[in-house]
């Protein structure tokens, strides 16, 4: 049986008297792509954080490739990434500089080579010399891609890829996101509050409300178990406790 690329087991986060994570469990099978779904407030940054080792868990365990992001974490950040719109570059930087810079940081071997292969396939080609504080957002979306992909990882977490873009530079971003997936088998964890890019990209929805998960299924299922056409009904549906879809 292949080992689960994304595992987390009885994970705790608190903040002196104030539980973030309540004891979450589950695994995420490589090549494939879950969403992490739940509203302000949910856990799921800061799930994210431990499964990125940025975040120590007060119990429990978060693993990824099989290394215990709490104390080996160093094994495994070069075979993973991250890309969030929340998450700014130097501004002062120009575009390569600070692929460079990200490169350079995860060990890639011919990071001018790299580069210049982003530049062709993320079409950077016309703002890659010029300062990231100068970018549009949707070159801004681009650039953070290629940050993202700048090491070819084989985990790839997402938080909000698309938050704030225009509908053709999004659906770009997604369609760049599903070919690396299919192209390098990557596994990926994304956080999302647009549903439909949740029923675009993912084979599986991870609901979590309070700390904890409290659902988990594929699309379809979950839409046939609470009677709803879409992923976004069914988000409120847990959201106001109404389970089983009531109106």
């Amino acid at each position: 049986m292949t080992a689960a690329a994304i595992e987390v087991a009885g994970l705790v986060k608190t903040y002196g008297e104030t539980t973030a994570v309540a004891g979450v469990d589950f695994s995420i099978a490589p090549g494939s792509v879950a969403g992490l779904l739940g509203g302000n407030g949910a856990g799921k940054t800061t799930t994210i954080g431990m499964i990125m080792g940025l975040i120590a868990p007060s119990a429990g365990v978060a693993r990824v490739l099989g290394a215990d992001m709490a104390s080996r974490r160093y094994d495994v950040l070069h075979r993973m990434n991250f890309q969030s719109p929340y998450v700014d570059m130097p501004h002062r930087l120009t575009v390569r500089q600070n692929l460079d810079v990200f490169a350079r940081l995860y060990g890639v071997a011919d990071v001018a080579g790299r580069i210049a292969r982003l530049r062709e396939e993320l079409q950077l080609g016309e703002f890659l010399d010029r300062p990231s504080g100068k970018l549009s957002a949707g070159q801004k979306t681009r650039v953070a891609l290629a940050k993202a992909l700048i090491n070819e990882p084989d985990v790839l977490l997402l938080d909000e890829p698309t938050a704030s873009l225009d509908p053709d530079t999004a659906d770009w971003a997604r369609a760049r996101l599903e070919s690396w997936r299919r192209e390098r088998g990557a596994t990926i964890l994304l956080a999302s509050h647009n549903m439909a890019e949740v029923e675009r990209l993912c084979d599986r929805v991870i609901m979590m409300k309070q700390g904890r998960v409290v659902d988990d299924d594929s699309p379809a299922a979950l839409l046939a178990r609470y009677g709803r056409a879409d992923l976004e009904d069914v988000f409120l549906d847990i959201a106001r406790g109404r389970a089983g879809g009531a109106p």
